[in-house]
């Protein structure tokens, strides 16, 4: 079936995690959606955006002064919370733990990025199987594209900004040549979507 006219079941296997990765126009792109999402929430909303490395981060207020829900930068060790929007910080590679804590590495860029989209797809992916859902947003390169592939492979859903609708194409058009997804839409439409699983529970596509 097309990735743009793919369904997914009304009930379908409950979303406990949200991973959202984005570059340029990212931080327009991921407050669009934050600040439709009604309280109360269930999944944990887990984000990425690339970021200088020298310089502290003002992603978390920002976001907050527009979402209803708790908005802060994640912690080492932190155990995730339902309903609670995390943020990468600046020069740390933000990863989800089988126990659901984050963990901050150090490890080496990852296609020139830390924190690295994929890093967190990946993690996301094996911690939660088909209870996740990756969303990758407007951007200038390809970082996300294999994370959302190992979301895919591993059962969870997969949603895509339209490349058309989006500040930078490069990220979701490489998303959509490596992984494919469940949903292709516009960023007005994903933020519908996005609302709807409060329950964490599957909606219609």
């Amino acid at each position: 079936m097309n990735a743009r006219h793919a369904r997914a079941a009304p009930g379908g296997p409950q979303i406990d995690a949200i991973v959202i990765g984005a570059s340029a126009g990212g931080v327009e792109a991921v407050g669009a959606l934050l600040q439709g999402l009604p309280t109360p929430y269930a999944p944990s909303l887990i984000v990425v955006i690339h970021l200088p490395p020298d310089r502290p981060s003002l992603l978390a207020g920002i976001f907050q002064a527009r979402c209803q829900l708790p908005v802060h930068e994640a912690l080492d060790k932190e155990h995730l919370e339902a309903g609670t929007v995390y943020i990468a910080p600046p020069g740390y590679h933000l990863l989800v733990e089988a126990d659901g804590t984050l963990a901050l590495s150090l490890d080496a860029p990852v296609a020139f990025s830390r924190p690295s989209i994929d890093v967190l797809f990946e993690s996301a992916a094996a911690a939660y199987g088909e209870r996740v859902l990756g969303i990758v947003l407007s951007g200038a390169n390809s970082d996300g594209a294999a994370g959302l592939a190992a979301i895919r492979a591993a059962g969870g859903r997969a949603w895509v900004q339209d490349p058309g609708d989006a500040m930078a194409a490069a990220m979701p058009q490489a998303a959509l040549d490596t992984a494919g997804a469940d949903l292709v839409v516009p960023l007005r439409d994903m933020a519908v979507r996005l609302a709807h699983l409060r329950s964490g529970r599957g909606v219609a596509l």
